[in-house]
């Protein structure tokens, strides 16, 4: 426990709610926590699942057969992947579980684990959590983002498990092709390394790009499993309700720590997840152009300010680099007590995020423009602090 660190999110959260009792009004650009409402097709079925007598006893520890039926033939047409339900296709409660649950799985104490810096935290808290030993596999912006992986040192006298992967990625918005997942799993099964790819915004996209999942790549299943998610694609993240779909072994396993910690996922909401993956999906585009306007927005603003950034292809971030004679969390620090602005601070995804920080698109449209005019301003006064010192 001394090894773990408060969540990054659950800190800004609490500071956020000390400003506004003191009267600020804090516009967040903290958390991907998707805005646009639950379609009502979603709510309805939710509403009808809960009167169903059967969906209050205790759910199915491995999921309902029809929902993971559903999450197999969700995956074969948006990727035309094959995958059997009954063994390699796991529900979870949110992504997040079967993410953490992974190192307790796979990493025994003292083995370990390859961490992307930066990164979403809990692929490392996971593995501290495990007593497992985190090696960072460090992404620049040079290589776009993208672990080089003839670099990452083996050599440790330790045994490494798991490498994990996030595209598109979370927190920079950076994206893979499948030439880049080919080359991984070639990687992995030299090394006898387990892949667990992180993929939850594979719906949330922009300028008509389309991500692969790493289970496109023909062989991926003999050593790689896929983590997905319906709170971003179908704006269900208080609904808690995901996936990991792959090698049946490493399902079985993850399978088998699920069932000695939780119960399982609430009936009802399997029920509305069915819906999603087999309903409407018409939405989704719509809903993309919504974020992709706040992309655009931000996006123009800080490059008007002298700020580095590029337009993500897709995830819920912008990333971009912080002003001259700022650290990330000094930036952060600064935009918040001058504006009201709450923004992530690249360090608190690993070394490799200091001088960048991220900001979400989840944040409704008036209080996007109005914190474009509060970071205008800010910027603005920035630049006239660096001419007067300069002068």
């Amino acid at each position: 426990v001394e090894k773990l660190p408060p969540y990054v999110f659950a800190g800004m959260a609490k500071r956020i709610a000390d400003l506004r009792a003191s009267g600020v009004e804090v516009i967040n650009f903290g958390m991907g926590d998707p805005d646009v409402p639950t379609p009502d097709y979603l709510l309805d079925a939710v509403c009808e699942a809960t009167r169903h007598p059967n969906n209050a006893r205790y759910p199915d520890y491995f999921g309902k057969p029809a929902l993971r039926r559903a999450i197999a033939d969700w995956y074969h047409a948006r990727f035309d992947a094959q995958l059997e339900p009954d063994t390699e296709v796991l529900p979870l409660i949110g992504s997040k579980e079967g993410i953490a649950n992974v190192a307790l799985a796979f990493v025994d104490p003292g083995e370990a684990a390859l961490v992307p810096d930066p990164a979403y935290p809990v692929y490392k808290y996971g593995t501290i959590m495990a007593d497992g030993i985190v090696i960072p596999a460090p992404l620049t912006e040079e290589n776009g983002w993208l672990p080089d992986l003839e670099s990452l040192d083996l050599d440790i006298g330790r045994e490494v498990n798991v490498l994990w992967l996030n595209y598109p990625n979370n927190p920079t918005g950076a994206v893979a092709d499948l030439d880049f997942f080919e080359r991984a799993v070639a990687w992995a099964k030299r090394h006898d390394v387990i892949i667990a790819h992180d993929n939850p915004y594979s719906e949330v996209t922009y300028d008509g790009y389309v991500p692969p999942s790493i289970l496109q790549v023909p062989g991926a299943k003999d050593i790689a499993v896929e983590f997905n998610s319906l709170s971003k694609t179908y704006s269900m993240a208080g609904n808690r309700i995901g996936m990991v779909v792959g090698n049946p072994e490493i399902i079985e396993v993850l399978g088998r720590i699920k069932s000695n910690i939780d119960s399982g996922i609430y009936g009802a909401i399997q029920d509305a997840a069915i819906t999603a993956l087999t309903g409407d999906q018409s939405w989704i585009p719509a809903r993309n152009q919504i974020y992709q306007r706040r992309r655009d927005k931000l996006c123009a603003m800080l490059s008007d300010a002298g700020i580095r950034v590029n337009k993500p292809k897709a995830s819920l971030y912008v990333w971009a680099h912080v002003p001259p004679d700022f650290t990330s969390r000094g930036f952060a620090d600064a935009l918040l007590q001058a504006t009201g602005v709450a923004v992530t601070p690249g360090s608190s995804y690993g070394a490799q995020g200091e001088g960048y920080f991220r900001m979400s698109l989840t944040v409704p449209d008036d209080q996007v423009d109005e914190a474009i005019s509060r970071m205008t301003h800010f910027f603005a006064a920035q630049r006239e602090q660096i001419g007067v010192r300069s002068a």
